[in-house]
């Protein structure tokens, strides 16, 4: 998994955006090629298109978390629940290290924050499928 926080970092000093460095960075995993992930998840740097809102390193595992365990099935509340509670968790576990959820709210509280907030998201990633693998 470190390789793939590592590629995350990389793919971001490369010129990709928070969101894309991610989520890139595991959606082989997931049967996508690097540049159907780099399109997926294309609109969510910035804190989602430059807008400063949630930030798009956190929405990069967001993506993941669907790919993972988003649900399929249109009446299957279950699942849908099941995928909103890895949600919560990540979002609960990006919280933790980095303050808040919110893109503008990170920069404000730190200098050039973004390469970190990348290698945090790809961390807690790597560390949610570490984890399941292991139950």
């Amino acid at each position: 998994m470190e390789e793939r926080i590592q590629c995350a970092i990389e793919l971001y000093k490369a010129g990709y955006n928070c969101s894309q460095a991610v989520c890139a960075a595991f959606a082989d995993l997931y049967g996508y090629t690097r540049e159907q992930a780099l399109k997926m998840s294309a609109s969510f740097g910035g804190g989602i298109g430059r807008m400063r809102m949630t930030c798009g390193a956190a929405c990069g595992m967001f993506i993941l978390a669907g790919l993972e365990s988003g649900c399929t099935q249109a009446g299957d509340p279950k699942g849908k629940e099941e995928n909103y509670r890895v949600v919560k968790y990540l979002a609960s576990q990006f919280i933790a290290r980095n303050s808040s959820l919110i893109c503008s709210e990170i920069v404000a509280s730190r200098k050039h924050p973004c390469t970190k907030t990348v290698e945090e998201a790809a961390r807690i990633w790597a560390g949610y499928l570490t984890k399941t693998a292991d139950e």
